[in-house]
């Protein structure tokens, strides 16, 4: 775990842990989401930074790239470190439509499968979704303070949006 002022960067399909004064923030956030798990009594934030809704890869050779799996497995980091489930509330920004798929193929919106597999997980693992800034049709940047609890959200040509 990290803290500071300077905030620790999440790569895509990758999960990091801060605490106290410590900030995560991950970029590019287009279907995929970012997800903030927090837990308030520790002042212990996690953020994962999903690309697919659900784990279908044989191996699971990173269980960060999924939303099933990375909530999952940044959940257990977070109760490595001392947090209770029962604590943890959450937020995401992201699943936008940045692409237009014609005909019916499979592909479909992933940004929009993304965020009913993260509502579906989190909901399953008791977790509350306090607030969220998803869909649309632009990338975002997610800021997550861990001494505040709050999160910001930048949008190119929009205003910041603390969610």
């Amino acid at each position: 775990m990290i803290g500071g002022s300077k905030p620790v960067v999440v790569g895509i399909a990758d999960m990091k842990m801060v605490n106290g004064d410590g900030k995560v923030i991950t970029y590019a956030l287009g279907s995929c989401i970012g997800i903030c798990l927090y837990d308030p009594k520790l002042k212990l934030a996690a953020l994962v930074h999903i690309m697919l809704p659900l784990n279908m890869e044989a191996g699971r050779k990173n269980p960060l790239k999924y939303a099933d799996t990375g909530i999952r497995e940044t959940l257990k980091a977070m109760q490595a470190k001392g947090a209770l489930k029962s604590r943890i509330t959450a937020k995401c920004a992201g699943g936008a439509k940045m692409f237009e798929v014609s005909g019916k193929g499979s592909l479909g919106n992933i940004g929009q499968r993304n965020i009913e597999s993260v509502h579906t997980i989190l909901k399953m693992e008791g977790i509350h979704l306090v607030a969220e800034d998803v869909g649309g049709g632009v990338a975002r940047t997610l800021t997550f303070d861990a001494a505040t609890g709050m999160a910001t959200v930048q949008s190119y040509g929009k205003p910041v949006k603390t969610i």
